[in-house]
């Protein structure tokens, strides 16, 4: 364990791996404030997040922020040896859950999903079950199906993402060529396959759109003016399988940033949708 000024770095262990945790102090003045782990999109490192941590914990929260398997701080790095996708990116979610659990105790826990970090958030509540998680929020999370894209861009979008895939097979991994930072190829398969159909695909044999479509977990669930990877319609598609949990439907606009925004740079403009988590988090019914 290290500390910097702004977070603790600590590290967790699971099933060969080890995931960089970046703990960031207590918000001033809070007793027992909600917990949130942001969980970061496809290549971000959690050091990308300190500002919206920052706004988080101006806002009331507690806040941790975890490195996606092969990213920033976590090993293994991604190369020809990886085999891990979507299920062990699921997997790895309950991992840090479990490892921030005593100083979860008696607080309310907020999973905050960015993009892949959203989608990985989902899917390990959907398919390993809640680990006393009271609310999911995603911030330009959606399935990236070719199909949602407004006007022509889906057409651009399928050839697109599946040449990605194609590469990565070839390879043996995505070496990071203008998109996603490098990725181990099960990876790029999985959200390729969402990409290419819409629906995310069995993981582990477990049927991961019904355990969705099961989901009772409340999210709020928010899409970033100019995202040029998420538009509005794919994180509708994407609320569409949530069936059974209570979607809080939201677009965080410019105006409300007070900043020209894209997929990424929402980010450095976080103060406002901070306030709004912290709301979603007060309003979650007791467990």
């Amino acid at each position: 364990m290290s500390a910097t000024g702004e977070y603790r770095q600590e590290f967790v262990e699971v099933d060969g791996a080890r995931l960089g945790l970046q703990v960031h102090p207590e918000p001033d003045g809070v007793a027992d404030a909600p917990v949130v782990l942001i969980t970061p999109a496809m290549g971000v490192r959690a050091r990308y997040y300190r500002p919206f941590a920052a706004a988080l914990r101006a806002a009331g929260l507690a806040v941790a922020v975890a490195d996606l398997r092969g990213t920033g701080e976590s090993t293994p790095a991604p190369s020809r040896a990886c085999r891990y996708g979507y299920a062990e990116l699921a997997t790895d979610v309950g991992a840090v859950l479990a490892a921030l659990k005593s100083r979860r105790d008696g607080r309310k826990t907020v999973l905050l999903g960015h993009s892949l970090g959203g989608q990985a958030a989902l899917l390990h509540l959907a398919v390993h079950g809640g680990h006393d998680v009271d609310g999911l929020a995603l911030v330009a999370v959606g399935v990236p199906w070719w199909r949602s894209y407004p006007g022509l861009r889906g057409y651009g979008v399928l050839p697109y993402t599946q040449g990605i895939a194609a590469t990565a097979r070839l390879l043996g991994v995505w070496p990071g060529w203008g998109f996603g930072g490098r990725q181990a190829r099960g990876v790029i398969r999985d959200w390729a396959h969402t990409a290419r159909t819409g629906r995310f695909p069995r993981l582990d044999g477990v049927d991961a759109e019904a355990a969705v479509r099961d989901l009772r977990t409340p999210v709020l669930a928010v899409s970033v003016d100019d995202d040029q990877y998420t538009p509005h319609e794919t994180v509708d598609h994407l609320c569409a399988k949530l069936a059974a949990a209570p979607v809080a439907r939201e677009r965080y606009t410019a105006a409300q940033a007070g900043a020209r925004m894209d997929h990424f740079t929402w980010v450095r403009a976080g103060a406002p949708l901070a306030a709004r988590v912290a709301r979603f988090a007060a309003d979650l019914p007791a467990r």
